[in-house]
C-alpha cells in the first residue's frame, strides 16, 4: 500500500512541477523577448547615453569658458617672444588642467591635455611639455578656426591616426587686454575615458563612438565593456544604421547575433556630422531566463522526498494494524477461538472492535460492553444476561413450589420496600449467590442488572397483570430469580 501512496503522490507533484516548469519558462521567455519592446529600449538607450556625452562635453565647454574669463588669462599673448609666449602657455595650461581635476563639473572625469592656440589655430604651448609647439591644430581640425573667428566656445570630437588624437575637446576663445581675440583654449578629455565613465553612468553596458571615413563610419574609441559582437558588427553590419543616424538625426535599433546595437548621431559635437554613439543593448531582459525557471525542480525533487517519508510513514500506519487482523483471523482459522484484537488505531480500532463482537456472537461467547469503569457501552437487551441470571418460567416455578415462595407479610415487606434499596439488595445477593458458585460476575454492573430486573418486572406485570418484584434463590447449582406477586 505504501508503494502504491508514493507513487501515485509522486507523480501528482512531477505533474505539478512540470507543468509549473513550462508555464513559468514560457512567461519568462515570453516577457523577456518582445523583440519591439526591447529595439524601442534600445533606442532610448543610446539617446540617454548621447545626450549624457554631450552634456559632459557642454560641462567642460561652459566650465572652461568661465575659467578663461578669469584675470591674467590673457597674458601669454601679450608676451614680446614666441619662448616667453611658450613658457607662459604652458604655465597657464599647467593650472588649467589642476583645476579641472578639482572642479565637479567633471565628475571625476580626468582630462587629458590642455593646449593654448593663437588665432591661426597654431599651439603657443601646452600642458606639461614644450612639445607640440607651432603644430597647426588648426588646418587639422576645422571647428577650432570657426570657434576663434566666431568667439563663441565649442565642442567637437577629435581623431587623427596620424597624429594619435582621441579626444572629447572643449574650445574657449580668449581676448587679449585690447579686448580683441587672442586665441583659445583647448582642453581634451580621451574618449576611451569619456565612454567608459558614461556606460556606468547610463546604459552599465558597451559604449562605441564611430566618426566619418573615407570608406564610410569608423569606430574610433569604446568603453572597455564593449562586446565583440557590437565591436566586430561596426565596419560591416551597421554601417548602413550608422549612415541612416547621421544624415536623418534620429536614433535606430538593429538586432545582432546576441545583443541589439542602437545607433543615435551627436548633435551637439561640432557641427552635428562629427560622429555616432553606438550603444549595445541586451537582446533580452533576462540575461538567461530558463536558468530562473529552474529552481522549480529543485522544489519538485523536495516535493517527491517529502511524498516518499509521508508516504511510508503512512503506509506503516496503514499497513501495521491491516497486517495485525490478518495475522490473528488465521490464527483464529487455525483453532485459536479466543484470539481476539485490542487495537488502539483512530481509523481501524473500530473495525477491530466489531469483528470482536462478530466473533463473540458466532462462537457464543458473552460480550463485556462496558467501559473502563464499569458502565455499559449500550442499553442491555432483554437477551444480555438471560444466560447469566438464568430465568425462565419454569426454573421459577421450580423454585416456587419448593417451599421458598414468601408468606403475606413477607410479600408486604418486599412491596414496601424503597426501589432504590430494593434494587441494591437483589443485586449484592445475586452477585454473593453467584460468587458462592464459583462463577465470574466482573461482566455483571449494577447499572445493567438494574434495567434487566425492571424489564423482567414490565414484562412479567404485562403478563400477569400484577406487580412483581424478585428475589433471588440458589439452587446449588445455579443461581436464579423468581418472581413475587405484590398485594
Amino acid at each position: 500500500m505504501r508503494n502504491k501512496i508514493i507513487a501515485v503522490n509522486a507523480a501528482i507533484i512531477l505533474l505539478v512541477g512540470i507543468l509549473s516548469y513550462a508555464l513559468v519558462r514560457a512567461s519568462l521567455f515570453s516577457a523577456a523577448g518582445n523583440r519591439e519592446q526591447l529595439i524601442a529600449d534600445a533606442q532610448h538607450d543610446v539617446l540617454g547615453a548621447a545626450a549624457r556625452l554631450q552634456l559632459d562635453a557642454l560641462r567642460a565647454e561652459r566650465w572652461l569658458a568661465a575659467k578663461v574669463r578669469e584675470p591674467g588669462q590673457g597674458e601669454p599673448f601679450s608676451k614680446g617672444s614666441p619662448e616667453a609666449r611658450g613658457d607662459s602657455a604652458t604655465t597657464h595650461a599647467d593650472a588649467i588642467l589642476a583645476a579641472s581635476l578639482r572642479a565637479p563639473d567633471f565628475e571625476g572625469r580626468r582630462p587629458s591635455f590642455v593646449a593654448v592656440v593663437d588665432t591661426q589655430g597654431r599651439i603657443i604651448g601646452r600642458n606639461g611639455s614644450t612639445m607640440s609647439r607651432g603644430d597647426d591644430l588648426g588646418a587639422v581640425y576645422p571647428t577650432l578656426k570657426e570657434a576663434i573667428a566666431g568667439g563663441n566656445s565649442a565642442s567637437d570630437v577629435w581623431t587623427n591616426s596620424q597624429r594619435g588624437d582621441m579626444y572629447l575637446v572643449s574650445i574657449a576663445p580668449i581676448r587679449d587686454e585690447q579686448g580683441k581675440i587672442g586665441g583659445a583654449y583647448v582642453l581634451g578629455a580621451a574618449l576611451n575615458d569619456v565612454l567608459a565613465k558614461d556606460s556606468d553612468a547610463t546604459t552599465g553596458r558597451g559604449l562605441l563612438l564611430a566618426v566619418p571615413d573615407k570608406a564610410g563610419l569608423k569606430a574610433v574609441a569604446r568603453s572597455t565593456n564593449t562586446s565583440q559582437t557590437l565591436a566586430g558588427a561596426v565596419d560591416e553590419k551597421l554601417q548602413g544604421e550608422m549612415k541612416e543616424a547621421l544624415s536623418g538625426g534620429h536614433a535606430l535599433a538593429v538586432p545582432l547575433e546576441d545583443v541589439i546595437a542602437a545607433v543615435a548621431p551627436l548633435p551637439g559635437l561640432g557641427n552635428g556630422k562629427a560622429a555616432v554613439l553606438v550603444a549595445e543593448a541586451p537582446s533580452s531582459r533576462i540575461e538567461n531566463p530558463a536558468a530562473i525557471a529552474n529552481p522549480i525542480w529543485g522544489a519538485v525533487a523536495l516535493g517527491v522526498l517529502l511524498v516518499v517519508i509521508g508516504g511510508w510513514l503512512l503506509g506503516n500506519y496503514i499497513d501495521r494494524p491491516i497486517n495485525t487482523l490478518e495475522e490473528g483471523l488465521l490464527a483464529i482459522l487455525n483453532g485459536q477461538q479466543d484470539r481476539r484484537f485490542e487495537m488502539d488505531h483512530a481509523e481501524l480500532g473500530g473495525l477491530a472492535f466489531r469483528i470482536d463482537q462478530l466473533l463473540n456472537q458466532l462462537m457464543g461467547v458473552e460480550e463485556d460492553t462496558t467501559d473502563e469503569e464499569g458502565r455499559p457501552s449500550k442499553a442491555p437487551t432483554a437477551a444480555d444476561y438471560r444466560p447469566a441470571m438464568s430465568v425462565d418460567e419454569k426454573k421459577q416455578a421450580e423454585a416456587a413450589g419448593g417451599g421458598d415462595v414468601l408468606d403475606p407479610a413477607g410479600v408486604k415487606r418486599l412491596a414496601a420496600e424503597p426501589p432504590d434499596a430494593y434494587y441494591a439488595r437483589l443485586y449484592g445477593e445475586y452477585i454473593t449467590a453467584k460468587r458462592a458458585l464459583g462463577e465470574d460476575v466482573s461482566h455483571i454492573t449494577r447499572e445493567a442488572f438494574v434495567q434487566r430486573i425492571k424489564g423482567m418486572e414490565r414484562d412479567a406485570q404485562q403478563k400477569h397483570g400484577r406487580m412483581v418484584r424478585y428475589q433471588v434463590k440458589a439452587t446449588g447449582r445455579e443461581v436464579v430469580l423468581i418472581a413475587v406477586p405484590l398485594l
